[in-house]
């Protein structure tokens, strides 16, 4: 065995390291924080998700994130409706859905560059060992 788990792990982190710096810079220039488009996207794909469930989609704490959410929705890129009982929802504004497709294009192309070593059959088996990897597991402590 030539990659010991732990050193698998530690590369997946300093990707991931990578693309949070890289994505954090592209998206300054718009004006966005990298959870700040991560909610613009989890929003996009999932209209009117509630607090709690783009704080799970956001890593971020049920409290960090309605702050979060308060902030986006006074700049007018996120709309907070009423939903059953106590539930807030959340939707994109235009100005939000904007912002959300030019930094997707951005995003895009960080992920390019960062892949660009791979062949596509290379990447989609990356994904499909990532995807084996994350399944739950009974036994699993995480």
């Amino acid at each position: 065995m030539t990659h010991r788990r732990a050193e698998v792990a530690l590369a997946v982190k300093r990707l991931q390291h990578r693309h949070h710096r890289a994505l954090s810079g592209v998206l300054a220039p718009l004006g966005l924080s990298l959870v700040q488009w991560d909610t613009l996207r989890h929003l996009h794909r999932r209209p009117e998700a509630s607090l709690h469930d783009l704080a799970v989609l956001t890593f971020q704490t049920d409290q960090s994130f309605g702050s979060l959410a308060g902030r986006m929705a006074e700049r007018g890129l996120i709309e907070r409706v009423p939903g059953p009982g106590r539930a807030v929802k959340h939707r994109l504004t235009p100005d939000g859905e904007r912002l959300r497709a030019a930094g997707q294009e951005l995003v895009d192309e960080v992920f390019a560059q960062s892949f660009a070593g791979l062949t596509d059959d290379q990447v989609e088996q990356l994904g499909e060992l990532l995807d084996a990897a994350l399944k739950p597991r009974d036994a699993s402590p995480l």
